[in-house]
């Protein structure tokens, strides 16, 4: 038996225990179950407690809510689109995330699934998934709207000739615009801060009249209110009448244009013509109130359709421009003597129906420079209000018994067949008789 050199430690042993440092691991583990094995009744080792997992603790980013968010429908929100609730309420929210929302089912409504397009009612319960946090964004300066001078609210608040809790009509005076543009800073959307009165909400413009055309603007003091008035504009239901004092007599005393209007090449957009082949569909009604020889006469004016300068293109382009006018009637569009250079082209009447029921029907009194002419010119002012054609009390005529005689039969005729219909598939659904 060999030995080992003086001095030089014993060599380890394959499973790396070191001397004196009792039995390996592996080999102490098999030894305790097999000592368990010959005697039941030893203890067992008292398990080593195990380490707990670090707990991830949220850390919602700024403004984000982690829990499903439920919002109830407002009266200022009945009959419009989910996608548009969106725009108003969580703006934060862009159209793309609320389709993926309805795509996977986490946007509902009553707790039915919801697509961006319905029409929500008010006191629905609207389920809206937890935000998501947004990437970090360079943030946009915010425009803030300068603050209204006491005379800037008390002129704007003296404009009003009309209000309820829905609508407020405006006689607008002429050389204020509607809307701001370019080198243009005072108008009527600058002013309607001082428009709230007793409420919360700014209001809103639903349509608009040319910076030199006076008279009835309606404003829409709610978002409901704002959505009803747009559609009933869009859709022509409501009625504007205008009066207007132009160049000559026309040859008809009560006429229809129907002239297609197009931008004017070259103008940049600023000045419209009649163009018969790419313009749209313009149709403008007129009504001669009174004549002054053959100077001039004052008209009725009624647009049927919204073109831009549309009744101002309508009438020059018939040979009548309207007086002061030098946009579209050059030269000829103005009066010698006392008359006023300035445009004569009145929103004298406004009749639109209410959401809340009923009809807002205004009339808007005249500026100081029309009445002027028509004073000069020897125009009656009482004369000018004709009544609408639904206004006119009339007997029906034969061709008015026709047509409501064909009406009726088409009526019976549809009910006849959704009868055999009704019987065709109550017959097809009942079990055959062997």
């Amino acid at each position: 038996m060999k030995g080992r050199p003086p001095g030089k430690p014993p060599a380890p042993s394959r499973g790396g225990r070191k001397p004196g440092s009792g039995a390996a691991p592996g080999r102490a583990r098999g030894g305790a179950k097999a000592a368990r094995a010959r005697n039941p009744e030893a203890p067992k080792a008292a398990p080593k407690p195990a380490a707990k997992a670090p707990v991830a603790k949220a850390s919602p980013a700024k403004g984000v809510s982690l829990d499903v968010r439920q919002f109830r429908v407002g009266a200022d929100d009945d009959g419009i689109r989910l996608d548009r609730w969106f725009q108003r309420h969580l703006p934060d929210v862009g159209f793309n995330t609320v389709s993926r929302w309805a795509r996977t089912g986490q946007l509902r409504v009553d707790g039915a699934r919801a697509a961006p397009g319905d029409r929500i009612s008010e006191g629905q319960s609207i389920r809206v998934p937890p935000a998501e946090p947004k990437a970090a964004e360079t943030a946009k300066p915010r425009r803030v709207r300068p603050q209204l001078s006491e005379d800037q609210v008390a002129f704007a608040q003296s404009l009003v000739i009309h209000r309820d809790a829905q609508a407020i009509v405006i006689n607008k005076p002429p050389g204020l615009a509607t809307q701001g543009g370019t080198k243009t800073e005072d108008h009527v959307d600058g002013l309607l801060d001082a428009l709230e009165f007793d409420l919360d909400q700014r209001p809103k413009l639903v349509h608009r009249l040319d910076k030199d055309t006076s008279g009835a603007l309606l404003v829409a003091r709610t978002a409901r209110s704002a959505a009803f008035f747009a559609k009933a504009f869009s859709s022509r239901t409501a009625r504007k009448v205008y009066w207007a004092i132009v160049i000559g007599v026309p040859s008809i005393d009560d006429g229809m244009i129907e002239l297609p209007i197009a931008k004017q090449p070259g103008t940049g957009g600023e000045k419209m013509h009649v163009d018969e082949e790419e313009g749209l569909p313009s149709r403008s009604r007129y009504r001669v109130i009174e004549r002054a020889g053959n100077r001039a006469a004052w008209v009725e004016l009624q647009p049927y359709t919204g073109r831009t300068h549309q009744l101002r293109v309508h009438m020059a382009a018939i040979g009548h421009p309207i007086v002061g006018d030098g946009k579209y009637g050059g030269k000829d569009a103005f009066l010698s003597g006392t008359i006023s250079r300035k445009m004569h082209l009145h929103a004298r009447r406004i009749r639109v129906d209410h959401p809340d029921g009923g009809r807002v029907d205004v009339r808007a009194e005249l500026p100081e420079h029309f009445a002027a002419s028509l004073a000069s010119l020897g125009f009656d002012l009482s004369a000018g209000d004709l009544p609408l054609d639904e206004e006119i009390e009339r007997k029906p005529t034969r061709e008015d018994e026709k047509k409501a005689a064909r009406a009726h039969a088409k009526q019976v005729r549809k009910g006849r067949r959704g009868e055999r219909r009704s019987r065709g598939a109550g017959e097809s659904r009942s079990p055959r008789k062997k």
